[in-house]
């Protein structure tokens, strides 16, 4: 009864199911935006953390819940590609994207959206109060000073957590990297399955420092907390997040109109709202308190060997530091 009272518009939308990281409040904005372009489409959003949503994609294959993917990490929607879980489709002006913001078969099997960068999250004020200097490099941790003092995210969990980890060992080699983050491990007090806790951990004093991304530091900053955002001088990882059509979607014209309009400008435009790298060149940002030199500082990041090595970076950093993991809710 309810239903016939509604209008002939509302009955008749097509309901997408989109898988997305992103948090809610930028999402919510995306939805009423590509809603008020598309009044026949309703996005219904699958919402999680990266880990989470991977598993629940890679888990669904044979009884696929979701059409398409609007926020996911890239080394994890390479995964899906290389196991045939995506729609190829080459959005209206794919051109107009920085060739490292798509992937690079044609047509492509995902696009890029906005990037997200290493940063340590450091709490000024409990940071004098406890003595503790601000580091400038990776290694700067490792010092006894900071033991209990840091959180990271949980790599499993968090694409945040994950390209730190990628990043070190493709900046320094396995054997180094491996070492380092045994140092690391004996400072950190948890390792967080968000990849923006750690710094939130950080602006409330909870644990002066946060090792996460330049975007949760800036917002932070933004909601008044005491934190700087702190780009270590060796550069660090930085991961993309990618929008893409699952295959077998039920729904493959309205899931075309969103990639569509995922890789738009005033998508791009509403990406740089919350973050400074987008993959539409001449759209800045103008987000306050975030680091300068973020550009610089990202490493040549080799997504294909991110995603190809990813189960067995997992399993080994499982072996060594899982004890220190977060309890899941």
């Amino acid at each position: 009864m309810a239903a016939l009272a509604l209008p002939a518009s509302a009955q008749q939308r097509t309901r997408l199911q989109v898988y997305s990281t992103l948090e809610v409040e930028n999402i919510n904005d995306f939805k009423k935006a590509f809603e008020a372009e598309n009044r026949d489409l309703e996005i219904v959003w699958l919402r999680d953390s990266t880990g989470v949503v991977t598993a629940k994609i890679l888990a669904e294959r044979d009884a696929q819940r979701g059409d398409a993917i609007w926020g996911l990490a890239v080394t994890s929607t390479m995964l899906l590609k290389a196991r045939g879980m995506l729609e190829p489709y080459a959005p209206k002006n794919l051109d107009a994207l920085k060739p490292s913001f798509r992937d690079p078969s044609n047509p492509p099997s995902y696009t890029g959206m906005e990037g997200w960068v290493a940063a340590v999250c450091f709490n000024t004020i409990e940071g004098q109060k406890l003595g503790l200097p601000k580091p400038a490099s990776w290694f700067d941790l490792l010092d006894p000073k900071y033991r209990g003092k840091i959180t990271m995210p949980h790599p499993a969990s968090s694409g945040t957590g994950y390209f730190h980890v990628s990043a070190w060992i493709q900046m320094w080699g396995e054997e180094k990297a491996w070492t380092f983050m045994d140092g690391l491990h004996d400072n950190i007090a948890v390792y967080d399955h968000s990849g923006s806790q750690p710094c939130k951990q950080a602006a409330t004093g909870e644990f002066p420092l946060g090792i996460s991304a330049e975007i949760s530091a800036a917002d932070a900053r933004t909601k008044g907390a005491p934190i700087e955002g702190l780009l270590m001088k060796e550069g660090g990882g930085w991961e993309m997040d990618t929008a893409a059509i699952l295959k077998g979607t039920k729904n493959l014209a309205a899931a075309q109109r969103l990639m569509d309009f995922a890789a738009s400008r005033k998508a791009n435009e509403f990406y740089a709202t919350f973050v400074s790298q987008v993959a539409m060149p001449g759209v800045s940002s103008t987000i306050p308190g975030y680091p300068s030199g973020v550009a610089e500082s990202m490493i040549k990041n080799d997504f294909a060997w991110a995603s190809e090595n990813r189960p067995r970076i997992l399993a080994e950093w499982t072996r060594r530091y899982e004890g220190k993991a977060a309890k899941k809710n």
